[in-house]
């Protein structure tokens, strides 16, 4: 990457993944770019990143005094991680020290010398690992005679014997990659999106919070209108040099231009949408259709059981166009986005890779 591409560093604080722990797809680590400013700092798609969380099966195994170097697989890659041993690991048993140790609690009762060592045993355990156990690491990326590696800060051997926390993961991640990582970055100041002086959004925000309260299926322009009536009354009137009131439009006008302008965002957003463009202009909330939601359920339900898609899932264009065909020509891609989200979050779908579907 170009340092002219790259935000300048002295803004980078201001994105919140820099300062977390990024939970990308170990295709992605391998991927990401390093910064020509900061050695040591690396950009996926446009985030700065210097730290990462990621979980996977050991895949191979080397030891050494000081540290374990754990070649870890999430399915998309595999990547090496040196996991430095603890004086736990490093220090040895004195066995005939801890014979009388052991005979003196039992004795005297309980014997907090022996738990400490059982408990010292048990954290052993989940910090030695062998190949085909599954690992779960925490620490900086670090390239290391041109070859991408993290160095663990913190790690541990997950015991999952139904697959609960590896589901989890596998759920967890996508929406952290539509939500936060594959969102352009943008650090500098927005004045046109600032929503204290903005009656644009503002007026989107009013109808986005009155949808979620009242549970909003449809509605038409007139049942929403009032809503915006507020942001209208509050305008500063235009004057011109001389103080006198200046000519413009009537404040009915504003509000239907403005109502307008909310309802065409709230559609590029895929809030809303119209099933059917007729004269009456009615308008469906996008994730309160249970029609739309059944119909977008269905038809990856029916279509994952096809062989075409039978290992991957449906793709998002094709059930884009599955949608057109069988439902709406009305519906955009940012409105099937939205639908999938709840029904992934719902447990109705799953996301198998990127933008693949498959029903449960």
């Amino acid at each position: 990457m170009d340092s002219a591409e790259e935000p300048p560093s002295m803004l980078w604080g201001l994105d919140p993944i820099f300062s977390a722990f990024a939970r990308l797809y170990i295709r992605d680590i391998l991927g990401m770019t390093e910064s020509t400013q900061v050695p040591g700092i690396y950009f996926y798609n446009l985030h700065p990143v210097y730290k990462v969380d990621v979980l996977g099966i050991v895949v191979s195994k080397r030891e050494r005094d000081d540290f374990f170097c754990y070649g870890v697989d999430d399915g998309t890659g595999v990547i090496n991680c040196l996991c430095w041993k603890s004086d736990l690991l490093k220090e040895e048993e004195n066995p005939s020290k801890s014979k009388a140790e052991e005979c003196d609690g039992a004795q005297g009762g309980f014997n907090p010398v022996a738990e400490l060592k059982k408990l010292r045993q048990a954290q052993k355990q989940r910090c030695h690992l062998e190949i085909g156990e599954l690992l779960r690491v925490r620490g900086k990326v670090k390239t290391s005679r041109q070859q991408r590696e993290i160095m663990a800060s913190t790690y541990y051997k997950v015991n999952d014997p139904v697959m609960a926390a590896q589901i989890d993961w596998m759920m967890e991640v996508p929406q952290l990659y539509r939500q936060c990582y594959d969102k352009p970055l943008q650090l500098q100041p927005n004045t046109e999106g600032n929503t204290v002086d903005n009656p644009l959004a503002k007026a989107t925000n009013i109808l986005k919070d009155f949808f979620k309260q009242k549970s909003v299926s449809r509605f038409r322009p007139y049942d929403v209108q009032d809503l915006l009536q507020p942001l209208i009354s509050s305008q500063p009137q235009t004057a011109s040099a001389d103080l006198e009131p200046v000519a413009g439009p009537s404040a009915c006008q504003q509000l239907r231009q403005l109502l307008k302008e909310v309802l065409q965002t709230l559609q590029d957003e895929g809030v809303v949408y119209r099933k059917v463009k007729s004269q009456d202009e009615v308008y469906h909330v996008t994730v309160q259709d249970k029609d739309l939601l059944i119909a977008i359920k269905d038809i990856i339900k029916e279509d994952s059981k096809r062989a075409k898609y039978a290992e991957k899932g449906c793709h998002i264009l094709h059930i884009l166009s599955a949608v057109r065909q069988r439902y709406s020509l009305n519906v955009s891609k940012a409105a099937l986005e939205l639908v999938l989200k709840s029904l992934e979050c719902n447990s109705d779908i799953i996301s198998t890779s990127d933008n693949h579907y498959t029903a449960f």
